[in-house]
């Protein structure tokens, strides 16, 4: 049985505070773990360490900690695609304490001690970064129980996606599994919403969605009502549809008028609190950024005036027809986040081309673009395809190199992360991905992953069905 103070030792070296208490009682018991329960204990999310009671201050302690501590790790022989610079054929990477402490050619000098990791022939990169996603708030869509992403009315600035985030989702070991290790989780709009709430960014590993949060909030996602109709629908709903989305940009400016109303008694010194305006009292002061999320021309001309007008930064999400106002996004600015290009062109007249080649077009214009998920349930099953989009993008125009940096840099800057996340740098997290050959390419496979300076197991729900069942077809 654990002493007191082994597991007050651990919890100060960051590790899980479940698994100190859960080994107590199976010792107890004499019960044994599953595969599955150990694999969890193995990974820890690197916490900040916590300040130890006077009586533990001892120097047995410390060297109990001091031996504790985890060894630096040297990656070498792999090509390093740091985004930030060259790749560096034949390179080394030195890990220690969940960060990157040095990135080059020979690092032998500085890495005296480390444990080695040959990764010869292989490609090591940052870790893939899925924008706009509902995985964790999604399990099954046929199964009503299981979707829990958008909350009922239509202006829910203080709905918060991190809270809802399911940590046992069989979704997130599948995306992990083809390099995707991080998500913006993002709330959605019931039928007429207009404001869905505050998305997070998520550690695709943890325990808890406490410990799979890496920020929060990341935004404000506001859906920008569209009257857009198929063309083979009658004039009467097309006229519904008019109106109806002309009521909801007036609720629009009232709801950010309340607000500032709101933030000005407040400023003012009034106690009456509002959630969903104090939600938005951020928005309204730039400590939260605003995604509008939008597709077509008329809905991007119309977010860029309303922004325009209440002096409000954005980051525009969806935007299919995003080339088509390329150059007035670049001259505010504006970055983009963009759906999958697998999407039917919007008119009939375009070319099947349209949607694989936006992000060439805007990238061509100066606009800084991300590619991410559609954000509905059926794509939560698919993130792990979040870099054969980027292969698509790149076969229709976008250079390799800003394909990559299209889910690793560029979402890392969009979601205010790219200080520890997006490219490999000293100082940065030790998060990454090693691959057998270009990520980008479907005939390649993800062969190791860490998050934060730990190994993150590929095993998954595909992995099982795959090995249960490949034996059948091998005996015939």
């Amino acid at each position: 049985m654990m002493s007191a103070i082994t597991r007050l030792a651990g919890r100060h070296e960051g590790t899980e505070k479940r698994p100190g208490p859960r080994i107590d009682c199976l010792a107890q018991t004499g019960h044994s773990c599953s595969a599955a329960w150990n694999a969890r204990f193995r990974f820890r999310v690197p916490s900040r360490p916590r300040a130890l009671p006077n009586l533990l201050a001892s120097s047995a302690l410390a060297l109990l900690l001091t031996t504790a501590s985890p060894a630096a790790t040297l990656l070498t022989g792999a090509t390093i695609h740091p985004v930030s610079s060259a790749p560096i054929e034949n390179g080394q990477m030195l890990v220690d304490g969940g960060k990157i402490v040095a990135v080059g050619a020979d690092l032998s000098a500085q890495a005296a001690g480390a444990e080695h990791i040959d990764y010869s022939g292989k490609w090591l990169l940052p870790a893939f970064i899925v924008a706009n996603s509902v995985m964790g708030l999604t399990e099954i869509e046929s199964v009503r129980g299981t979707v829990d992403f958008a909350e009922a009315g239509a202006i829910n600035p203080n709905a918060r996606a991190q809270v809802a985030i399911n940590a046992d989702s069989e979704l997130l070991p599948v995306a992990r599994a083809n390099g995707v290790l991080y998500a913006q989780v993002v709330p959605q709009v019931a039928q007429g919403g207009i404001i869905a709430g505050q998305s997070a960014l998520v550690r695709l590993a943890g325990w808890n969605f406490e410990e799979m949060t890496l920020r929060s909030p990341v935004g404000m996602h506001l859906m920008w009502p569209t009257a857009r109709l198929p063309p083979f629908l009658p004039p009467n709903l097309r006229e519904e549809a008019a109106r109806g989305a002309q009521r909801s940009r007036e609720l629009i400016e009232r709801v950010f008028d309340d607000a500032a109303a709101y933030a000005t008694a407040r400023a003012a010194g009034s106690t009456d609190i509002d959630a969903r305006w104090e939600a938005l009292r951020g928005v309204l002061d730039g400590r939260i950024r605003l995604f509008i999320h939008a597709l077509d021309l008329q809905q991007i001309r119309e977010a860029l005036d309303f922004t325009e007008r209440r002096a409000l930064a954005f980051t525009l999400v969806g935007a299919q027809d995003g080339w088509r106002a390329a150059e007035l996004l670049a001259a505010r600015g504006i970055p983009v986040i963009l759906y999958p290009p697998s999407e039917l062109p919007l008119r009939r007249h375009e070319g099947p081309d349209a949607a694989y080649a936006n992000a060439a077009r805007l990238a061509a214009a100066g606009v800084e673009i991300a590619l991410g998920s559609d954000g509905s349930s059926f794509a939560a099953a698919l993130e792990r395809n979040l870099p054969y989009a980027a292969g698509m993008a790149v076969a229709h125009g976008l250079a390799w190199e800003q394909g990559l940096r299209a889910i690793t840099l560029a979402p890392a800057r969009m979601l205010g992360v790219a200080d520890r996340l997006g490219t490999l740098e000293p100082g940065k997290d030790a998060s990454f991905i090693v691959s057998d050959g270009d990520p980008l390419d479907v005939r390649s496979g993800i062969v190791a992953a860490w998050i934060e300076g730990q190994p993150v197991d590929l095993s998954n729900r595909h992995s099982r069905l795959r090995d249960r069942h490949q034996p059948r077809y091998r005996t015939r």
